[in-house]
């Protein structure tokens, strides 16, 4: 099998309802190996906060995975995920896993087992790396995680669910967020980081996949510098090898607006998987519009209020990078409280009303 065609990737877009969704962890899980474990998958919580996010108008929902959870767990795994996509698919909402994922911003290695609780004031504090940097870098499980990705894209290759295959969160990001601000993880693991990226595009294509493929582009350059988004190798080779577009942009409008204009020109179906901190300008009552009109889907980070501390700010130098103050009395990411009310009533107005009809 092969890349899709600009003519099928648009007509496969052009077959639904423009997509309008969230990034999501349940308010009760400190990171993706807490939602998915036996012992803390929590089917009450993640079936009410899907049921609040249908009431906002949200049609798709992206989700991580964890090749520690498959390896130790594979058909609890697997159960898990067709669960979860029954209770959103009950709603309206399709699912778009993600299978791989470098944003280890905790700075430790991934432990299958009970998750700590999270560090007091620190954003996504207890982030970990699916499979981990360090057992991306040693490399001894390298055919472990060619049999999870053919495994979970095999089981669900035809499942109409499934909106489309994400196949690895931000390849080659190593940023750690800790209380004294953010460092970078050592050493780069770029280079293995491209590797799993390729052979993930090679082995999902083999299981024949209805759904399209891709991976998000997601280097953008600090405020104040004028070179373009996705240069690096990795966001190069992500756009060359994605059936969609797809982004992540926080980021003030002018700066979306000028991306989008800029993809654009692949001829592909667009969708913003990354989105929504409103301290570096990146808000719904500006961009929801932009992306609408623009026909861009859009996947905003967070929903619910909880454990990840998603609505904390970065390290205050990376939201400087972007452009922004780390006021803490304003929320970074997040819409609703652990009780389903809104942060700011007006932004659920706005989500009504863009995917309304």
């Amino acid at each position: 099998m092969t890349r899709w065609t600009e003519a099928e990737a648009m007509a496969w877009w052009r077959a639904r309802d423009w997509v309008c969704g969230f990034n999501f962890l349940p308010s009760t899980a400190v990171n993706f190996l807490e939602m998915w474990h036996r012992d803390s998958f929590d089917a009450a919580t993640i079936e009410r906060e899907l049921g609040w996010a249908a009431e906002l108008g949200f049609n798709a929902f992206r989700i991580n995975l964890h090749y520690l959870v498959w390896k130790h767990d594979r058909d609890g795994l697997l159960d898990r995920l067709d669960r979860v996509m029954g209770m959103a698919a009950a709603r309206g909402i399709d699912t778009i896993p993600v299978l791989f994922d470098d944003c280890g911003f905790g700075g430790v290695e991934p432990v299958y087992g009970p998750q700590p609780d999270p560090i007091p004031a620190v954003h996504n504090s207890r982030a970990v790396a699916s499979p981990g940097r360090a057992m991306l870098l040693a490399g001894a499980e390298t055919e472990g995680f060619h049999r999870y990705v053919a495994d979970i894209v095999g089981r669900f290759r035809d499942d109409r669910r499934v909106l489309f295959w994400d196949l690895y969160n931000e390849p080659g990001n190593r940023m750690v967020f800790a209380p004294g601000g953010a460092a970078l993880y050592e050493p780069d693991f770029s280079a293995q980081s491209l590797a799993l990226m390729e052979a993930s595009f090679e082995l999902a294509r083999a299981c024949a996949p209805e759904q399209p493929l891709t991976v998000g582009a997601w280097s953008t350059p600090v405020a104040g510098v004028t070179e373009a988004a996705y240069e690096t190798p990795i966001d190069s080779t992500a756009l060359a090898r994605s059936d969609i577009v797809t982004f992540h942009a926080y980021l003030a409008t002018d700066k979306v607006d000028a991306i989008i204009a800029a993809l654009a020109q692949r001829g592909r179906p667009m969708l913003c998987t990354e989105w929504m901190a409103r301290p570096v300008g990146s808000r719904i009552a500006d961009q929801l519009t932009l992306f609408r009109d623009r026909d861009v889907g859009c996947v905003q980070w967070g929903l619910v209020q909880g454990r990840t501390q998603t609505w904390l700010p970065w390290p205050e130098e990376l939201v400087a990078a972007h452009g922004g103050d780390a006021d803490r009395s304003v929320w970074f990411h997040d819409i609703l409280d652990a009780a389903g009310q809104p942060y700011d009533p007006s932004e659920v107005e706005t989500l009504r009303l863009c995917t309304a009809g």
